[in-house]
């Protein structure tokens, strides 16, 4: 059981490690020295230093993929937050429906946000010599996880 546990908690924390860099780092579009997210727009030197940096459009779509990824980050910390209390405090044979779905929600918000970037994202960008970079696709593969973690979490019933 104390496996289980444990393989769990390293699930949700790869998660949550998965969503706080996909919502910081600025890659989530590269090309031409450029590198975007949902913050700012970096232009790079060759070197790698950073020229300039510009804060990203105020367009509703932006906002609403902004939105959607700090909600997932918070869910899913809820969602830990959750877990542990749940794990001191429920009785024995007792699932733990609550985390589950909190988890569950994050996935949902992350599928959201880079489904809506996805769709979107020529608006901002035009040119076509721009590519996904890797915290878009770490949003992606953070979405399976955190709903495997949620299911997980509503099978699971606590033994002593």
């Amino acid at each position: 059981m104390l496996l289980l546990l444990l393989g769990i908690l390293f699930l949700h924390v790869a998660v949550l490690v998965l969503l706080f860099v996909s919502t910081i780092v600025s890659q989530w579009l590269v090309g031409n020295g450029h590198t975007t997210d949902l913050w700012q727009n970096c232009t790079t030197f060759a070197s790698g230093a950073v020229q300039h940096c510009y804060s990203s459009s105020a367009s509703e779509w932006l906002q609403s993929v902004q939105a959607t990824m700090i909600l997932s980050v918070i869910f899913s910390v809820l969602s830990l937050f959750l877990f542990f209390c749940q794990l001191f405090t429920l009785t024995k044979g007792g699932r733990f429906y609550i985390t589950g779905f909190f988890q569950i929600l994050g996935g949902l918000c992350v599928m959201s946000a880079a489904a809506i970037y996805t769709v979107r994202h020529s608006e901002w960008h035009v040119n076509s010599e721009y590519s996904y970079g890797f915290a878009y696709i770490l949003a992606w593969v953070a979405f399976p996880l955190a709903l495997l973690s949620g299911i997980i979490y509503v099978i699971l019933r606590k033994r002593e």
